[in-house]
């Protein structure tokens, strides 16, 4: 048996595995696509808004030539750390269910069952898009991840959205030669778009060369046009591509099935204590973005690398004091 069963081998689930490894612990880290699934999956061109000092885990250094690391550094770091220390690491098998008996847990996967005492879920949220639920929507044109911008050259993208996912599409498909529209529900471009971007895209849609819909929404999809809800009223365009910037989401699903209570207001944040990350479930503890809910902007990276420490802080202190109690029965 296990001591501890990490869900999810994104850099937070490896800032545990480290941790759990510098304790003396026994582990595996369970991860149902590659390593760090979830960076790998981001644009090829993408930037981090972090410097790469606080995307650092383990107290290993980021070292980067750029002054923000981009996929391809954190990629090369993330793998680095993991192959140096030997974290083992169990990947594209995914867990399905957790149970409970006998006073351990039972995590099954597509491969096989672990057992162990400690289970820490940190299956982050980039693996579930949130839908614009409109007509259309299931068209192979619709398109919820963006990898690279050549594709588009000479195409007309409707991109929705003015997050900063929404503002890198926008901006280097139009660099690429795309005729870029943008629909934006709210009436300026996102607050906390890359303050280095965030002029750019003003000034393209202030000049013109991407026009933008504000206070709008994308109503229907068809296989050459789109219609748009404007201030104005319905606007039809010609379109090829729509890119639906429109968020991710946690795995919800998962987390109430294998028993974590979730908020009912609409935000589903899971229930566990803010000092320890210990879950409703004793033993289980959420670490990373997954514990803000719907809310995926509240934790990044640099703010829930201390999760890691928590956590690990806590199962020590919880052996400790069960080992005291064996010594004293004894």
């Amino acid at each position: 048996m296990l001591d501890i069963i990490i869900i999810g081998g994104g850099p937070i689930g490896l800032a545990c595995a480290l941790q759990a490894q510098k304790a003396g612990f026994n582990f595996v880290i369970l991860e149902k696509g590659t390593l760090v699934n979830s960076l790998y999956n981001y644009p090829t061109t993408m930037t981090f808004f972090s410097t790469s000092e606080k995307l650092e885990i383990g107290g290993f250094p980021f070292a980067t030539t750029h002054p923000k690391p981009n996929r391809a550094d954190a990629l090369e770091y993330y793998r680095r750390v993991a192959l140096s220390q030997n974290l083992p690491l169990k990947l594209f098998e995914e867990v399905t269910e957790v149970t409970r008996s006998d006073g351990k847990y039972h995590v099954a996967t597509t491969k096989g069952i672990y057992e162990a005492k400690y289970v820490i879920v940190a299956t982050g949220f980039y693996d579930i898009c949130v839908n614009l639920d409109i007509p259309g929507e299931d068209l192979p044109k619709v398109r919820h991840y963006y990898q690279d911008p050549h594709f588009y050259t000479l195409q007309k993208v409707v991109v929705v959205g003015a997050s900063n996912s929404s503002v890198d599409v926008a901006l280097e498909t139009y660099r690429k030669g795309a005729e870029v529209t943008m629909v934006v529900r709210g009436n300026e471009i996102g607050t906390r778009v890359k303050y280095w971007v965030r002029p750019d895209i003003v000034n393209r849609i202030k000049e013109g060369t991407i026009k933008a819909y504000f206070n709008s929404s994308l109503k229907a999809i068809r296989e050459y046009e789109v219609d748009i809800e404007t201030p104005d009223g319905i606007v039809t365009i010609p379109n090829d591509y729509v890119m639906a910037m429109t968020g991710y989401k946690p795995n919800f699903d998962f987390l109430s099935k294998i028993g974590i209570r979730l908020s009912e207001d609409g935000k589903y944040i899971p229930t566990y204590n803010a000092n320890t990350m210990e879950t409703n479930l004793p033993g289980v503890y959420l670490a990373g973005v997954v514990v803000g809910g719907m809310d995926t902007h509240l934790w990044f990276i640099e703010n829930s690398r201390i999760h890691a420490e928590m956590i690990l802080q806590d199962i020590v202190n919880k052996e400790n004091q069960r080992n005291a109690y064996l010594r004293y029965d004894d």
